[in-house]
């Protein structure tokens, strides 16, 4: 089997064992705190790309407060994201916080780059992610204008696959008390591209994202080779103590 490369974009997470039945229904509620701080936190998101976007075709280089900033925001929004209905997969409340929590059962890093491409930057989201919008607008869903009057759009909403799925996760959960684990895992993968996307088009990795829906909440990592079989490895750690065969007569 050929070795899955890890993305410099890693997404964890962890399903907790035992998620209340009904506390599904008012989580939007409980959010509401969240979603209005990270309006503010998305309006300064998009700012600061800009000004490193500057930067990058200046400098080649992402600068670290900058970096460091928006990676907080994704972590804001994964947690929040993971506690509410892109996930359902906490009850934990998120802390209110743009700093790594490591105990929060949601998480989120990606590696800091060194130097970036200049001219990536003028392409990455407006063209070469073209191919991923089309996926993620299946996965998250996306807006579909009708008909058009004189004063406004008559737009439908479809809520993607992820909220479907995380729907009938929740009807599952209030009668059964359990989470399905295989919806728990695809959608993990769902969350993941799209987190991974986000990544890229935000100018903070060179690294194309890979069409590939990496299931479950541990980011896969390059694997390490398989050990020999315990009778192989045992010959190999125990040296032969066999003496060596005496030379043929008349040599």
């Amino acid at each position: 089997m050929q070795p899955t490369a890890a993305y410099p974009v890693r997404v964890q997470a962890r399903l907790e064992p035992r998620l209340s039945r009904w506390l599904w229904l008012v989580k939007w509620l409980l959010a509401i705190p969240h979603y209005l701080v990270l309006v503010f936190l998305w309006l300064a998101f998009g700012v600061v790309t800009l000004v490193a976007f500057v930067a990058i075709l200046l400098t080649a280089r992402y600068p670290r407060p900058l970096f460091d900033f928006n990676l907080g925001v994704l972590r804001w929004s994964w947690r929040v994201g993971y506690y509410t209905y892109s996930a359902l997969g906490t009850d934990r409340y998120p802390p209110f916080t743009l700093a790594e929590v490591p105990d929060y059962p949601a998480g989120l890093h990606i590696d800091y780059p060194d130097r970036l491409s200049r001219g990536l930057v003028l392409v990455k989201w407006w063209l070469l992610a073209i191919p991923h919008y089309l996926i993620l607008a299946f996965f998250f869903g996306s807006g579909l204008t009708l008909a058009q009057t004189r004063n406004e759009d008559i737009t439908v909403n479809s809520p993607g696959l992820i909220g479907v799925l995380v729907l009938f996760a929740a009807f599952t959960l209030l009668v059964t008390g359990r989470y399905p684990g295989g919806i728990y895992d695809f959608v993990l993968g769902m969350n993941r591209w799209g987190l991974r996307v986000i990544a890229y088009v935000a100018l903070m990795t060179d690294t194309y994202p890979p069409f590939r829906l990496d299931q479950g909440g541990t980011d896969p990592a390059s694997p390490t080779p398989p050990p020999p079989p315990s009778g192989m490895q045992a010959g190999l750690a125990q040296p032969s103590t066999a003496p060596a065969s005496a030379p043929p007569q008349g040599a």
